[in-house]
């Protein structure tokens, strides 16, 4: 991954734009039943990075949320278009997941894994060799980050 170039992406009407300066740690897709109501659909795609990797342009808005285990969630998103662009579990937390669909190329985008799969859709079929937890993953995303790099390390 030394040759990473840096990703951009944005809200839907292109008042909010970024920037992410490092290579992602992970890429999952999450079934949680908060994700598939902000996603609008089955599930929400999630690209795991540094939060010191990401530069904003544009003014953002957020709200807090409670999630499992009486954690809070910052959900940040474009006050124009409501568009999430991120979140975090907390706003001094290390990581962050910027929602994969707001990148400007989804074309590379192979997720190696599914958490919180005890709420997905019964239409929805996992890929046989992808990670999967039943609720939030209680490894702190280790298995997810060690498998992306293997991923990006072949591709």
């Amino acid at each position: 991954m030394s040759n990473f170039l840096s990703l951009r992406g944005g809200c839907q009407c292109g008042q909010v734009r970024y920037e992410i300066t490092k290579p992602p740690l992970t890429l999952y897709c999450c079934h949680c039943t908060q994700c598939q109501t902000q996603a609008a659909s089955a599930f929400g795609m999630s690209l795991r990075i540094s939060s010191d990797s990401l530069k904003f342009s544009g003014e953002t808005s957020a709200f807090r949320r409670d999630a499992e285990k009486t954690t809070e969630v910052e959900c940040v998103f474009c006050p124009y278009c409501g568009t999430r662009i991120f979140h975090r579990r907390n706003v001094t937390a290390a990581n962050c997941s910027v929602k994969a669909g707001t990148l400007d190329d989804k074309s590379r985008l192979n997720p190696v894994g599914h958490i919180w799969v005890n709420s997905k859709q019964d239409w929805v079929i996992l890929p046989t060799n992808a990670l999967t937890y039943e609720t939030q993953p209680n490894d702190g995303y280790a298995a997810l980050i060690e498998a992306y790099s293997l991923q990006q390390t072949k591709s």
